[in-house]
């Protein structure tokens, strides 16, 4: 049987030139999008709990929109006026012009660096005085604060949000010859939602090492891996598993 649907646990693309969709016409498969797992705000109580005051930072770290929108809000929430002295350090430029939502943009302190936290860590040392604030959620990246800690950045962790498997008993069954994960979250979903899932001949995909790891973990057989060499995107992997898979169903 050739490959003819593929299920990504991830939003719809809101643009039309996503690569899936060229993917979806080059290869005639139909790609399906649903999210594994969601995002909920933890509450201002629980924020409270934690023992950390917005004020006591002079400068905020920020790695997504999910950390600047739950930032501003539980600052709403507590009824804090975030000073205009505040300043921002950003994962990328797409994150720091997200900040207009909130700020008036050209009149604060903003900077950001290239999508990678190592080179954001390069702009943060050159501001070691600030007392820096990460809102995170509470599955993230262990990078962040291992970098923090070994540059000596004074900083505390903030768990604003946290990440949770979605409601996916509308799906059934997986009728589906390609699953795409993007976190070991998304793993952590499927197992939730479908225990006992057999894989039989799905084939699952997987986005980093992590995810790679909690595949292989979970029991499953990992087929497609991404980024690789020849491969650094996922629709570039999916790309040429199908098309070498196909041409061996013929």
């Amino acid at each position: 049987m050739k490959i003819k649907r593929i299920l990504v646990s991830q939003p719809k693309p809101q643009t039309e030139k996503s690569p899936y969709f060229e993917l979806a016409d080059k290869n005639n498969v139909k790609i399906d999008f649903r999210p594994f797992i969601q995002v909920e705000s933890v509450p201002t109580k629980e924020f409270r709990a934690q023992k950390v005051s917005l004020l006591d930072h002079s400068a905020v770290i920020f790695t997504s929109r999910t950390a600047i929108d739950n930032y501003f809000r539980v600052a709403e929430e507590m009824r804090i006026t975030v000073p205009d002295s505040m300043k921002y350090f950003c994962i990328s430029e797409a994150t720091a012009y997200y900040l207009q939502k909130y700020i008036v943009y050209r009149k604060r302190k903003i900077f950001h660096s290239t999508g990678k936290f190592q080179d954001l860590i390069e702009v943060i040392k050159k501001h070691k005085d600030e007392t820096y604030l990460v809102p995170l959620s509470d599955i993230h990246k262990q990078e962040i604060p291992d970098l923090l800690d070994k540059n000596k950045i004074n900083y505390s962790k903030a768990i604003l949000y946290r990440t949770v498997s979605s409601d996916l008993s509308d799906l059934k069954d997986i009728n589906y010859d390609i699953l795409v994960f993007f976190s070991p979250s998304g793993i952590a979903s499927l197992l939730q939602n479908f225990p006992g899932w057999d894989q039989k001949e799905t084939k699952i995909a997987s986005f980093g090492p992590a995810t790679a790891k909690a595949v292989k973990e979970a029991g499953y057989r990992l087929d497609i891996q991404a980024p690789m060499p020849q491969a650094p995107s996922m629709t570039m992997a999916l790309d040429q598993f199908i098309k070498k898979y196909n041409k061996a169903q013929k």
